[in-house]
């Protein structure tokens, strides 16, 4: 059926053939230009490829040896971490400190009595205190999680309110303080009191706090001490070599639960601001006297006396105490409070009664400034129960706000909170919980870090030598080797073997990255200057393997043996440094080192206007003239195509014709013969 002719719908001659079969005859450049094209595009990807291994090189080169190395990052060990854990900056210095954690800081958190769920709570003025921020706001009244949603509104980051349902069909108020510290009681006043006292959070008691009033009246000062010592506007002065006692009357009784304050301040003076003793005036000696008589006046001789040399006393030897409080009971014994730490401002300390007691009663508080250097300032002594707020007391307190209380090295601290960042430099601690035994505390280099990013530093330099070879050599060994790559990956990198075999950029480039990893560099410690030393190689394989020969350690990989690193960086931090990166010449700037080498190399590359730019930019070029010569020969090859398509279209048409007229003859020819047949 397929050779029928049917006129108008199929040609005669299947010119549609004819004229294909000639049209891909004229295809062949236009097919090889785009082959070109596909070619040069694909030599493009391969080396933006390239330049972003050649980047990534590069970045994480860098990283090892610029300002934000992390050689210098800091980090904290802590010997136990649910007792104290911190932060350090790079400016910290790396030491060990010992600590002991007597209490954390804590915020009053006080719980009502179980409320029926009708519970409202009448309009009024609520008045809340934090130490020095005060929440006020007036409820027009409502439920509990009306109060609640209204107070936390206004909270501030100070206060906050939530309901617990501690009893089935029943609801408590809890209302807690969100600021740490024996300063930042939580206490209630106008309606909030009120309320406080009607959901059972708080009752009224007699109110124990015993401040200690201090003024001329209420110190005793012995006579050499009159000038060492001074009261102003409730603040003690005591000079170096000052002393005082302060009676208590009535002695305070040592009851549980009680706990002694006050704030301290020190001004410490060197040995150049101490006062100079002079000499001794000596004795007024008086004229020797004249007589006069007659007009003759007959002078005295003069009193001569002969008065000892002269020698000053020796400068007292230096005395440094931190502890000049002590606390004198009624049998005649004494304790001395724990040692205060150095501030020109005013630091708050808090004891608990009973842990320096054993029980006695208080008959006064003695303050005695042993110190040669040092001049001690005291103010707000105050004898309390944390429980008691303002003659209130709280009937179910889930915590009550008290100062985190440690030591350091055997300095007993105070602070109101339990992030400190102002005794190490560079370092901030948490308090977490009470520690029986000292807890270590280390602040040193972080390991970890620089052992990620010198794998890094290595995995970069693998990927970016495989891509190296795979471009420049043909053997597909290469690929196959790279055991750790999807088949996806493999696959990708064997349509790319050999793709730039004749260029010698990339050969110079695998030949520096070898170098660049074999050469010694200059460091401090002269048995390590090669990355062989810490474990980085070609073969890092122990001494007397025998795994045989392995082709792919040929074709300049590195591999890392972690246990001579881990040693490598547990021992020589500094040295592995300056292996990397090294300041030889102290202008403070990096001219040394195998990271440093590795920027150097990668830098021409990869930088704006570099090789990979020149590289793709010509490619770009030649892109654009093929394009251009693709349209072109495709305007080409769509007239040549239009002209061949005209041609035998004429061609069918004068056929067709031809035929018709031959048609015309024999029917002609045939009415002919039939009149002549019919006229016999």
């Amino acid at each position: 059926m397929s050779d029928i002719y049917v006129p108008g719908v199929k040609s005669r001659f299947n010119t549609e053939k004819l004229i294909e079969d000639l049209m891909k005859v004229e295809r062949v450049p236009k097919e090889r230009v785009e082959k070109d094209v596909e070619r040069l595009q694909n030599q493009k990807t391969y080396w933006q490829d390239a330049g972003r291994r050649m980047s990534a090189l590069r970045d994480s080169a860098r990283l090892l040896f610029s300002f934000q190395n992390p050689f210098n990052d800091r980090i904290i060990n802590s010997q136990d971490d649910s007792v104290i854990t911190g932060t350090a900056t790079r400016e910290a210095l790396e030491q060990e400190r010992t600590f002991k954690v007597r209490q954390i800081a804590q915020a009053d958190r006080f719980l009502s009595a179980p409320l029926d769920d009708n519970f409202r709570i009448e309009p009024g003025n609520y008045v809340f205190t934090a130490g020095r921020e005060e929440i006020t706001f007036n409820f027009r009244g409502g439920t509990l999680r009306e109060f609640t949603e209204s107070l936390n509104r206004r909270g501030k980051n100070v206060l906050q309110a939530s309901i617990i349902n501690v009893q089935k069909g029943t609801r408590s108020l809890l209302i807690e303080s969100l600021v740490t510290g024996t300063e930042n009681r939580l206490s209630f006043k106008d309606d909030a009191e009120k309320l406080a006292v009607a959901s059972g959070m708080m009752e009224k008691v007699n109110d124990s706090r015993r401040p200690v009033i201090l003024n001329e009246e209420t110190l005793k000062i012995p006579q050499d001490s009159v000038q060492l010592v001074s009261v102003e506007e409730g603040e003690l002065w005591a000079g170096a070599g000052g002393r005082t006692t302060i009676p208590l009357s009535p002695s305070i009784a040592t009851v549980p639960g009680l706990f002694f304050s006050f704030e301290a301040a020190t001004e410490v003076f060197s040995e150049g601001d101490m006062a100079v003793i002079e000499p001794p005036a000596g004795p007024d000696i008086p004229g020797p006297g004249s007589v006069t008589y007659g007009g003759i006046t007959v002078e005295n001789d003069s009193l001569s006396i002969t008065l000892p040399q002269w020698t000053a006393p020796e400068l007292p030897q230096r005395v440094d105490d931190l502890g000049p409080i002590a606390l004198n009971f009624t049998d005649g014994t004494s304790a001395r409070l724990p040692f205060m730490q150095d501030s020109d401002k005013f630091q708050s300390y808090s004891y608990r009664l009973q842990d320096l007691t054993a029980g006695k009663t208080i008959a006064s508080i003695e303050v005695n400034n042993r110190n040669t250097h040092r001049d001690i300032n005291i103010r707000n002594i105050l004898i309390y129960d944390p429980k008691q707020v303002g003659g209130f007391q709280p009937n179910n307190a889930i915590s009550t706000a008290q100062d985190s209380q440690f030591s350091m090295d055997g300095i007993d601290l105070v602070r109101p909170g339990n992030n400190i960042d102002d005794i190490l430099p560079g370092v901030t601690i948490t308090l977490k919980g009470v520690s029986e035994k000292p807890i270590k505390l280390g602040v040193e280099p972080d390991r970890g870090a620089i052992k990620e990013a010198v794998i890094a530093l290595i995995g970069n330099y693998n990927r970016l030598m495989a891509e190296m070879n795979v471009l420049t050599r043909y053997d597909e060994r290469i690929v196959t080797d790279l055991s750790y790559l999807s088949k996806e990956e493999q696959d990708s990198l064997r349509e790319r073997l050999g793709a730039f075999s004749g260029d010698s950029t990339l050969t110079s480039f695998r030949g520096s990255l070898q170098r660049a990893a074999s050469t010694p560099y200059p460091t401090t410690d002269p048995n390590l200057n090669l990355l062989t030393q810490i474990g980085i190689g070609t073969d890092v394989r122990g001494a007397g393997s025998s795994t045989g020969y392995d082709p792919s350690r040929l074709r300049g990989y590195l591999e890392i043996d972690e246990k001579i690193l881990d040693n490598a960086l547990a021992t020589k931090l500094n040295a592995i440094q300056q292996l990397f990166g090294y300041d030889t010449d102290g202008d403070m700037l990096i001219d040394s080192g195998m990271a440093f080498h590795l920027d150097q190399i990668a830098k021409p590359y990869v930088e704006t206007g570099g090789i990979i730019t020149l590289k793709t930019g010509t490619i770009d070029s030649r892109l654009d003239q093929d394009t251009r010569r693709i349209q072109t020969l495709e305007r080409q090859l769509a007239a040549k195509e239009g002209a061949l398509k005209n041609q035998y279209a004429q061609m069918e048409g004068a056929y067709s014709r031809m035929d018709q007229m031959s048609t015309s003859l024999d029917n002609f020819s045939q009415q002919a013969n039939n009149n002549n047949n019919s006229r016999r």
